[in-house]
């Protein structure tokens, strides 16, 4: 494909739960993608059943940090997150890959 679907999984607590207790899955994904590329994508890499895509595009922060020059500003780019919930019982192992 042209362009990368799936860039790599979010891992954080918040993730965490949201999979042990639901089988929600955080991805960072192409801003360009659909929830129906997505969903194939998951499906292909992971080989498994997805029943639900959720996504939203997480807004840029701005950062600042002191340096001896002076206070340097800047931000954290946008980008866009995908939470894919997978049917009763299935499950991907998001650490054997790191």
């Amino acid at each position: 494909m042209a362009k990368e679907i799936l860039i790599k999984p979010i891992i954080s607590e918040k993730s965490e739960k949201l999979s042990e207790k639901l089988t929600q899955y955080s991805f960072i994904v192409n801003k360009s993608v659909n929830k129906i590329e997505i969903r194939k994508a998951v499906e292909d890499q992971y080989g498994v059943t997805v029943s639900r895509v959720n996504t939203l595009i997480m807004p840029k922060k701005a950062r600042s940090r002191n340096t001896k020059s002076g206070v340097l500003k800047g931000h954290l780019s946008s980008f866009k997150k995908a939470i894919v919930t997978l049917e009763e019982g299935e499950t991907i192992d998001l650490y054997d890959q790191l």
